[in-house]
């Protein structure tokens, strides 16, 4: 699968909330780094992560663009709620080997309903 339509099935798994799915596109030993927060390493962590995320929010990626560079696949994305975000996903042997999301945090902490921390 090039990185552009594993990046589109990854979407697909996200907006159902499918973390067995998820986990699935990333290598043993992936980094997900959503710079808002602090870098996740190993598929176990990430599906902790995507597990914890989808049992406090309501997440819903709208693809607005997807572009593919050899072996990276970048997502400019939106949500319904107004919140707007990137991804860049470095594939190697069809897998996620590293993942970087830019996203505010703040306005999604605020659509979403949530605490928002002392030090933000």
């Amino acid at each position: 699968m090039k990185p552009k339509e594993l990046v589109a099935a990854w979407v697909d798994a996200f907006n159902r909330a499918d973390v067995d799915a998820l986990v699935s596109f990333y290598s043993k030993d992936a980094i997900n780094h959503q710079v808002a927060e602090s870098p996740v390493e190993g598929r176990e962590a990430i599906r902790k992560m995507f597990a914890d995320g989808f049992a406090s929010a309501t997440m819903v990626c709208l693809i607005e663009n997807l572009f593919e560079d050899g072996e990276w696949a970048i997502l400019e994305w939106r949500d319904p709620l107004g919140l707007r975000g990137c991804g860049f996903f470095h594939i190697r042997d069809g897998r996620i080997v590293f993942q970087r999301g830019y996203w505010d945090k703040l306005t999604f902490l605020r659509t979403q309903g949530l605490p928002i921390p002392k030090d933000a």
